[in-house]
Formats: C-alpha cells, structure tokens, sequence
C-alpha cells in the first residue's frame, strides 16, 4: 500500500508582494520578469501557481505564487534569489502577504526578501478554515 503524497488544504501557501514600478523601469522590469520565469519553472516543480501581474496605468507590480507547502516556498527563495535582487532595482516593495502557516526560516527568509527591496511589511495569516480541490477533483 503506497502512500498518499497529495498536498492539504492546510498545507497550501498563497503568497502575494505588491511594488511600486519605479519611473522609467517597466521595459527593463518586463525583460527581467521574462528571464526570471523560465528559471523558476525550471528549477522549482513543486511550484503550482507564479504569476507577474502588471498595471501599467498606476505603476503597481503584483506577484503571486501558491506553494503546496513552506519547503516550496523555501526552496523558491534560494533559488530566485540572485534574480529577485536584480528586479530590486527597478521596483519598490510595498508588502508581501502569506497565506498559510510557514516555517521560521521561510518567515525570516522573507522578511530579508522585504528588506533587500524596501519593503515595509511581511503579514501571514494562518488559515483558519477552507478547503482545496485539486485539479484532477474538478468536474467530479
């Protein structure tokens, strides 16, 4: 009898970072992100969710990423690193909001994430109560 691997409501990690795109930065902004991706699809499986979402007209940067679970998230820090610092320079953090309960690591990891790109806040809210389906539930 082989084990069940699947990821649990409660084992899922929303995370959320909201930046101010720094005048004159988008196009810059734009060719790293289309560096960035490629690499973190590569190199992070687990990753379920990454997305980069522009709004040009006010200058606001919003990223978003669901982890099945604090490792993940972990391991997406180590490896985006050198990457993260080089986007730093074209935005300014606001905040970082997380959605699930993570490590002590992933949390410090994160809060250095803030500091690197000025950013003011990392807020995690623990679930409290919810559900997730999987993709192969849908339809069911």
């Amino acid at each position: 009898m082989g084990t069940d691997n699947r990821t649990t409501a409660g084992d899922l990690i929303l995370y959320l970072d909201r930046s101010d795109i720094r005048a004159g930065r988008l196009e810059e902004l734009k060719a790293g992100i289309r560096r960035l991706v490629p690499v973190i699809e590569r190199e992070e499986p687990r990753l379920i969710e990454y997305g980069f979402h522009l709004d040009e007209d006010a200058g606001l940067m919003t990223v978003t990423a669901v982890h099945p679970d604090s490792a993940s998230l972990e391991w997406h820090m180590e490896v985006g690193g050198a990457e993260f610092r080089k986007l730093g320079e074209m935005i300014s953090l606001r905040e970082i909001e997380v959605y699930g309960m993570i490590s002590e690591r992933a949390h410090e990891m994160l809060e250095q994430k803030a500091a690197m790109l000025g950013g003011r806040s990392v807020r995690v809210s623990g679930r409290y109560a919810g559900f997730a389906r999987h993709a192969t539930d849908h339809g069911r």
